[in-house]
Protein backbone atom coordinates (compact mmCIF):
# COMPACT_ATOMS: atom_id res chain seq x y z
CA UNK A 1 0.00 0.00 0.00
CA UNK A 2 1.17 3.39 -0.75
CA UNK A 3 2.43 5.21 2.15
CA UNK A 4 0.44 8.43 3.17
CA UNK A 5 2.67 11.91 3.23
CA UNK A 6 0.35 14.15 4.78
CA UNK A 7 1.79 13.18 8.75
CA UNK A 8 5.49 13.79 6.95
CA UNK A 9 3.97 17.35 5.66
CA UNK A 10 2.44 18.41 8.80
CA UNK A 11 5.29 17.31 10.91
CA UNK A 12 8.01 19.28 8.40
CA UNK A 13 5.67 22.44 8.12
CA UNK A 14 5.71 22.28 11.77
CA UNK A 15 9.29 22.38 12.20
CA UNK A 16 9.78 24.89 9.83
CA UNK A 17 7.78 27.28 12.10
CA UNK A 18 9.10 26.03 15.77
CA UNK A 19 12.99 26.72 14.33
CA UNK A 20 12.41 30.07 12.86
CA UNK A 21 10.51 31.02 15.96
CA UNK A 22 13.21 30.23 18.36
CA UNK A 23 15.74 32.61 15.43
CA UNK A 24 13.57 35.23 15.27
CA UNK A 25 13.17 35.63 19.39
CA UNK A 26 17.04 35.55 19.46
CA UNK A 27 17.53 37.87 16.79
CA UNK A 28 14.90 40.21 17.05
CA UNK A 29 13.45 40.35 13.90
CA UNK A 30 11.28 38.63 11.71
CA UNK A 31 11.38 36.09 8.59
CA UNK A 32 10.06 37.12 5.27
CA UNK A 33 7.62 34.45 4.29
CA UNK A 34 7.57 34.00 0.81
CA UNK A 35 4.56 31.36 0.13
CA UNK A 36 5.32 29.72 -3.91
CA UNK A 37 3.57 27.54 -6.22
CA UNK A 38 4.89 25.77 -9.48
CA UNK A 39 1.32 25.27 -11.26
CA UNK A 40 0.42 22.28 -13.75
CA UNK A 41 1.59 22.49 -16.92
CA UNK A 42 5.40 22.43 -15.88
CA UNK A 43 7.40 19.48 -16.09
CA UNK A 44 7.78 19.54 -11.84
CA UNK A 45 4.73 21.04 -9.72
CA UNK A 46 4.28 21.83 -5.93
CA UNK A 47 4.68 24.35 -3.32
CA UNK A 48 6.49 25.57 -0.65
CA UNK A 49 7.55 28.13 2.38
CA UNK A 50 10.52 30.19 2.08
CA UNK A 51 11.43 31.84 5.16
CA UNK A 52 14.22 34.52 5.07
CA UNK A 53 16.12 36.90 7.52
CA UNK A 54 18.63 39.20 6.40
CA UNK A 55 20.73 41.81 7.70
CA UNK A 56 19.27 40.78 11.00
CA UNK A 57 21.11 41.88 14.52
CA UNK A 58 22.55 37.94 15.15
CA UNK A 59 22.00 36.30 11.93
CA UNK A 60 23.13 37.94 8.09
CA UNK A 61 21.33 35.68 6.11
CA UNK A 62 19.10 32.65 8.04
CA UNK A 63 17.08 30.89 5.42
CA UNK A 64 14.52 28.23 5.70
CA UNK A 65 12.55 26.33 3.70
CA UNK A 66 9.65 23.85 2.68
CA UNK A 67 8.94 22.30 -0.15
CA UNK A 68 6.70 19.97 -1.60
CA UNK A 69 6.96 19.09 -5.13
CA UNK A 70 6.44 16.05 -7.42
CA UNK A 71 7.83 14.90 -11.00
CA UNK A 72 7.05 12.59 -13.70
CA UNK A 73 11.08 11.43 -13.77
CA UNK A 74 13.42 11.12 -10.74
CA UNK A 75 16.62 13.29 -11.50
CA UNK A 76 20.05 12.22 -11.93
CA UNK A 77 21.00 13.14 -8.40
CA UNK A 78 18.01 10.58 -6.16
CA UNK A 79 19.27 7.74 -8.75
CA UNK A 80 22.99 7.56 -8.19
CA UNK A 81 22.68 5.26 -5.65
CA UNK A 82 19.13 3.42 -7.04
CA UNK A 83 19.51 3.22 -10.52
CA UNK A 84 16.59 0.73 -10.30
CA UNK A 85 14.61 3.83 -10.25
CA UNK A 86 15.74 5.52 -13.25
CA UNK A 87 12.46 6.77 -14.97
CA UNK A 88 9.82 7.01 -11.52
CA UNK A 89 7.62 9.23 -11.27
CA UNK A 90 8.27 10.82 -7.45
CA UNK A 91 6.75 12.83 -4.76
CA UNK A 92 9.54 14.52 -2.27
CA UNK A 93 9.21 16.72 0.66
CA UNK A 94 11.22 18.36 3.33
CA UNK A 95 12.43 21.41 5.35
CA UNK A 96 16.44 22.85 4.66
CA UNK A 97 17.86 25.48 6.50
CA UNK A 98 21.55 27.34 6.51
CA UNK A 99 21.85 30.30 8.59
CA UNK A 100 25.13 32.48 8.15
CA UNK A 101 25.66 34.70 11.61
CA UNK A 102 27.10 38.22 11.69
CA UNK A 103 29.58 37.19 14.39
CA UNK A 104 32.40 35.11 13.39
CA UNK A 105 32.49 33.51 16.55
CA UNK A 106 28.68 32.19 15.73
CA UNK A 107 29.16 28.76 13.79
CA UNK A 108 27.27 28.95 10.52
CA UNK A 109 25.05 25.76 10.76
CA UNK A 110 22.96 23.60 8.11
CA UNK A 111 19.86 21.14 8.56
CA UNK A 112 18.03 19.60 6.11
CA UNK A 113 15.17 16.85 6.98
CA UNK A 114 13.50 15.27 3.89
CA UNK A 115 11.56 12.12 2.61
CA UNK A 116 10.71 10.55 -1.47
CA UNK A 117 8.44 8.42 -2.30
CA UNK A 118 9.49 6.70 -6.03
CA UNK A 119 6.54 5.40 -8.48
CA UNK A 120 8.50 3.07 -10.57
CA UNK A 121 6.39 2.23 -14.02
CA UNK A 122 5.55 -1.19 -12.54
CA UNK A 123 6.15 -2.66 -8.87
CA UNK A 124 5.16 -0.80 -5.76
CA UNK A 125 5.43 2.47 -4.59
CA UNK A 126 9.40 3.19 -2.81
CA UNK A 127 9.35 5.31 0.41
CA UNK A 128 12.83 6.76 2.05
CA UNK A 129 13.78 9.12 4.12
CA UNK A 130 16.77 11.74 4.60
CA UNK A 131 18.76 14.56 5.81
CA UNK A 132 20.75 15.62 9.22
CA UNK A 133 22.99 18.51 10.61
CA UNK A 134 26.08 19.72 10.55
CA UNK A 135 28.24 22.57 11.96
CA UNK A 136 30.53 24.68 10.81
CA UNK A 137 32.19 27.18 12.84
CA UNK A 138 34.93 30.07 11.86
CA UNK A 139 36.76 30.31 15.60
CA UNK A 140 36.15 26.38 17.26
CA UNK A 141 35.57 25.80 20.51
CA UNK A 142 35.97 22.34 21.98
CA UNK A 143 32.72 22.51 24.42
CA UNK A 144 30.64 23.66 21.51
CA UNK A 145 31.68 21.32 18.99
CA UNK A 146 30.96 17.95 21.84
CA UNK A 147 27.75 20.05 23.07
CA UNK A 148 26.36 19.39 19.38
CA UNK A 149 27.43 16.36 18.75
CA UNK A 150 25.95 15.10 21.55
CA UNK A 151 22.71 16.47 20.83
CA UNK A 152 22.64 14.42 17.46
CA UNK A 153 23.49 11.61 19.38
CA UNK A 154 20.96 11.60 22.03
CA UNK A 155 17.94 11.17 19.68
CA UNK A 156 19.42 8.47 17.21
CA UNK A 157 20.39 6.33 20.44
CA UNK A 158 16.88 5.63 21.10
CA UNK A 159 16.39 3.92 17.87
CA UNK A 160 19.96 1.96 17.67
CA UNK A 161 22.86 3.07 19.01
CA UNK A 162 24.90 1.83 15.86
CA UNK A 163 23.22 4.98 14.28
CA UNK A 164 25.30 7.96 15.68
CA UNK A 165 28.55 6.65 14.68
CA UNK A 166 27.40 5.49 11.18
CA UNK A 167 25.80 8.58 10.74
CA UNK A 168 28.46 10.73 11.86
CA UNK A 169 31.14 8.34 9.78
CA UNK A 170 28.83 9.40 6.87
CA UNK A 171 28.48 13.33 7.26
CA UNK A 172 32.21 13.35 7.85
CA UNK A 173 32.46 11.77 4.33
CA UNK A 174 29.46 13.50 2.66
CA UNK A 175 30.32 17.02 3.81
CA UNK A 176 34.15 16.99 2.67
CA UNK A 177 35.28 19.45 -0.38
CA UNK A 178 37.65 16.72 -2.17
CA UNK A 179 38.82 19.54 -4.69
CA UNK A 180 40.39 21.29 -1.78
CA UNK A 181 41.00 17.59 0.77
CA UNK A 182 38.84 19.34 3.61
CA UNK A 183 36.16 18.58 5.82
CA UNK A 184 33.36 21.29 5.85
CA UNK A 185 33.44 21.93 9.32
CA UNK A 186 33.26 19.79 12.54
CA UNK A 187 30.65 17.54 10.91
CA UNK A 188 27.44 16.21 12.98
CA UNK A 189 25.31 13.72 11.08
CA UNK A 190 24.20 12.42 8.16
CA UNK A 191 21.55 9.57 6.13
CA UNK A 192 20.25 9.32 3.09
CA UNK A 193 17.93 6.55 1.48
CA UNK A 194 16.79 5.14 4.69
CA UNK A 195 13.68 3.17 4.97
CA UNK A 196 15.34 0.03 7.07
CA UNK A 197 12.93 0.48 10.36
CA UNK A 198 9.85 0.52 7.88
CA UNK A 199 8.07 3.78 7.39
CA UNK A 200 6.56 4.66 10.75
CA UNK A 201 9.64 4.22 12.63
CA UNK A 202 11.90 5.46 9.53
CA UNK A 203 9.13 8.69 10.18
CA UNK A 204 10.25 8.70 13.92
CA UNK A 205 13.65 8.97 13.59
CA UNK A 206 13.66 11.31 11.00
CA UNK A 207 11.64 13.71 13.54
CA UNK A 208 13.99 12.29 16.10
CA UNK A 209 16.45 14.33 14.02
CA UNK A 210 14.40 17.14 13.24
CA UNK A 211 13.43 17.99 17.21
CA UNK A 212 17.36 18.05 18.21
CA UNK A 213 18.03 20.81 16.43
CA UNK A 214 17.08 23.58 18.37
CA UNK A 215 18.99 21.72 21.52
CA UNK A 216 21.64 21.17 19.00
CA UNK A 217 22.41 24.66 17.74
CA UNK A 218 20.74 27.85 19.96
CA UNK A 219 22.82 27.28 23.06
CA UNK A 220 25.72 28.27 21.33
CA UNK A 221 24.29 31.23 19.34
CA UNK A 222 23.01 32.73 22.69
CA UNK A 223 27.08 31.59 24.60
CA UNK A 224 28.93 33.21 21.28
CA UNK A 225 26.77 35.68 19.79
CA UNK A 226 28.65 38.81 21.69
CA UNK A 227 31.79 37.64 21.66
CA UNK A 228 33.97 40.47 20.69
CA UNK A 229 35.52 40.22 16.96
CA UNK A 230 37.54 42.82 14.69
CA UNK A 231 38.23 43.02 11.29
CA UNK A 232 40.80 40.06 11.48
CA UNK A 233 37.59 37.59 12.77
CA UNK A 234 35.56 39.01 10.15
CA UNK A 235 38.05 38.62 7.13
CA UNK A 236 38.81 35.16 8.06
CA UNK A 237 34.68 34.02 8.66
CA UNK A 238 34.92 35.69 4.81
CA UNK A 239 37.39 33.83 3.53
CA UNK A 240 35.91 30.20 5.12
CA UNK A 241 32.26 30.96 3.71
CA UNK A 242 34.38 30.87 0.40
CA UNK A 243 34.49 26.77 1.22
CA UNK A 244 30.61 27.07 1.71
CA UNK A 245 30.09 28.26 -1.40
CA UNK A 246 32.31 25.54 -2.97
CA UNK A 247 30.80 22.93 -1.52
CA UNK A 248 26.89 23.72 -2.06
CA UNK A 249 27.59 24.68 -5.88
CA UNK A 250 29.82 21.56 -6.47
CA UNK A 251 29.02 18.67 -4.30
CA UNK A 252 25.77 18.88 -2.43
CA UNK A 253 23.37 16.22 -3.60
CA UNK A 254 20.91 18.48 -2.62
CA UNK A 255 21.53 21.50 -5.00
CA UNK A 256 21.88 18.98 -7.64
CA UNK A 257 18.06 17.46 -6.49
CA UNK A 258 16.73 21.27 -6.90
CA UNK A 259 18.79 22.53 -10.05
CA UNK A 260 18.30 19.13 -11.78
CA UNK A 261 14.13 18.72 -11.17
CA UNK A 262 13.53 22.39 -12.47
CA UNK A 263 13.20 23.62 -8.56
CA UNK A 264 12.61 27.15 -7.81
CA UNK A 265 16.66 28.65 -7.63
CA UNK A 266 15.97 31.44 -5.31
CA UNK A 267 14.57 29.37 -2.50
CA UNK A 268 17.48 26.47 -3.49
CA UNK A 269 20.23 28.80 -3.54
CA UNK A 270 18.80 30.98 -0.18
CA UNK A 271 21.45 28.68 1.46
CA UNK A 272 24.47 30.67 0.13
CA UNK A 273 26.03 33.34 2.43
CA UNK A 274 25.59 36.87 1.61
CA UNK A 275 29.13 38.32 1.60
CA UNK A 276 32.01 36.20 0.90
CA UNK A 277 35.61 36.88 -0.04
CA UNK A 278 37.92 34.67 -1.66
CA UNK A 279 41.88 35.07 -2.24
CA UNK A 280 44.97 33.24 -3.55
CA UNK A 281 46.78 30.51 -1.31
CA UNK A 282 45.55 32.18 1.89
CA UNK A 283 47.90 30.42 4.89
CA UNK A 284 46.93 31.00 8.53
CA UNK A 285 49.24 32.61 10.90
CA UNK A 286 51.15 29.59 12.59
CA UNK A 287 50.04 29.36 16.66
CA UNK A 288 46.95 31.13 16.14
CA UNK A 289 43.18 30.54 16.79
CA UNK A 290 42.70 30.55 12.43
CA UNK A 291 45.64 27.69 12.06
CA UNK A 292 43.92 25.56 15.16
CA UNK A 293 40.72 25.33 12.95
CA UNK A 294 42.25 23.64 10.01
CA UNK A 295 44.76 21.57 12.71
CA UNK A 296 42.25 20.07 15.41
CA UNK A 297 38.67 21.53 14.36
CA UNK A 298 38.87 20.26 10.69
CA UNK A 299 40.67 16.90 11.81
CA UNK A 300 37.23 14.50 12.48
CA UNK A 301 37.05 13.15 15.61
CA UNK A 302 34.65 11.15 18.43
CA UNK A 303 33.48 14.86 19.38
CA UNK A 304 30.50 13.62 21.67
CA UNK A 305 32.84 11.13 23.50
CA UNK A 306 34.52 14.42 24.47
CA UNK A 307 31.73 15.12 27.19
Amino acid sequence: MKPSFAPVRAYLLGLQESITSAISAIDGNAFLVDEWEKPAGEILQGNGITQILENGRVFERAGCGFSHVCGPKLPPSATQHRPELTGSSFEAMGVSLVFHPRNPYVPTVHLNVRALLAQPESGEAVAWFGGGMDLTPYYGFDEDASHFHTQCKKPLDGFDATYYPRFKQWCDEYFFLKHRNEPRGVGGIFFDDFAELGFEKSFAMMQSVGDAFNRAYLPIVEKRMNTPYGERERNHQLYRRGRYVEFNLVWDRGTHFGLQSGGRTESILMSLPPLVSWSYQQTPEPGSAEEKLYTHFLVPQDWAKAT
